[in-house]
């Protein structure tokens, strides 16, 4: 058996070589994107079966016309102009990149795409060769899976409006039983737990409202807390004054919650036991974060101090032992200063 051979050797014309042109025509044929070969003057001069496919059309519709046949038509006037620019400086690059391409097919009907472009140069003839892929499944599914995002923001957002809204009640069943409750220290801790309630509840709100429904703006939450809590202890701000330092910080659900009542625990501390007898004196609510993403979260005051006999992690007091759970749960670390001014300072990794 012999394939182009004579006389037992195979001759020079059994696998002819192909030429340069015919190899790229070859490349081009079956490529699986559409690719069309455009003139300088925007005529298509060359087109692959995939762009039969894509646009409906035959190859012999396509030869010899100008490539804004394939424009839709709201779109055509102004192409010319792109391309005579893109021309002036050819690169491969993309077409319209951060923009959405459209194109239009025989039927009339246009469709997303996108498109890569690349300047083929040979002698004095210039060229440019255009890849097209139509995206319209792709674009489908990014609207399927966007549409699902803003259903579930949506139901997600109404999960923190009503969570909001069971805690402000419980916060009003509090407040209301206080009115009835005669012994001092029942009705005090009445109203700690009316404030710790409200505290979550202005999460949940500051979630609400958000744009982003999965963070709090921590500083945000912080100043509307001092406001709540003033107004709650109806203190005389000209004598005792509250300053607030706050950097930009969010916090997920996870930790905003936990932060928030260690923030509404040490700011009620200090406005029911900081200064007593009409002391005059200033809480300082500050937060931080450094280029590792930890937060340090710093409340001091300059009033009466803490008991001599005080002894961090050994105190019995609910609202300590809450700052010290709390603490231990988002990951972070309690320091107490009780030198001068009493300081307490929690530093906690931010969550992704």
């Amino acid at each position: 058996m012999s394939f182009g051979e004579t006389g037992g050797h195979i001759t020079e014309n059994a696998f002819p070589t192909k030429s340069p042109d015919q190899r790229f025509e070859r490349v081009v044929e079956y490529a699986p994107n559409a690719m069309i070969l455009i003139s300088a003057d925007g005529t298509m001069e060359m087109v692959n079966a995939q762009t039969e496919i894509i646009f409906g059309y035959a190859r012999d519709e396509l030869l010899g016309q100008p490539i804004e046949m394939l424009v839709p038509e709201r779109f055509r006037t102004g192409h010319p102009r792109l391309r005579r620019s893109y021309s002036e400086r050819p690169n491969p690059r993309p077409m319209g990149a951060g923009r959405d391409l459209y194109a239009l097919r025989k039927d009339g009907s246009e469709f997303p795409v996108e498109i890569g472009l690349n300047p083929i140069s040979d002698g004095e003839k210039h060229q440019i060769l255009a890849a097209i892929s139509d995206i319209s499944e792709r674009k489908h599914r990014e609207e399927q899976i966007a549409r699902s995002l803003r259903e579930k923001e949506t139901l997600l957002s109404e999960v923190h409006h009503r969570v909001k809204n069971n805690l402000q009640i419980i916060h009003s069943l509090l407040d209301m039983q206080t009115s009835s409750v005669i012994d001092i220290q029942a009705r005090e801790a009445l109203i700690d737990s009316c404030n710790r309630v409200r505290s979550m509840a202005q999460i949940h709100q500051s979630l609400y409202q958000s744009e982003d429904i999965a963070k709090v703006n921590f500083a945000d939450f912080c100043e509307s807390l001092i406001s709540s809590l003033l107004a709650t202890f109806n203190v005389d701000i000209s004598r005792v004054q509250v300053k607030s330092n706050l950097a930009h910080v969010e916090l997920t659900i996870d930790q905003a919650v936990p932060c928030g009542l260690i923030a509404n625990e040490l700011i009620t501390n200090a406005l029911k036991h900081g200064f007593p007898d009409g002391a005059k004196g200033q809480i300082t609510v500050s937060t931080e974060m450094n280029d590792e993403d930890v937060v340090t979260l710093r409340v001091s005051d300059n009033g009466r101090g803490m008991p001599d006999d005080f002894t961090p992690g050994t105190s019995d007091g609910l609202g300590l032992q809450l700052i010290e759970l709390l603490a231990d749960q988002i990951g972070g670390t309690l320091d107490i200063t009780t030198n001068g001014e009493t300081t307490f300072v929690i530093n906690f990794k931010i969550g992704k």
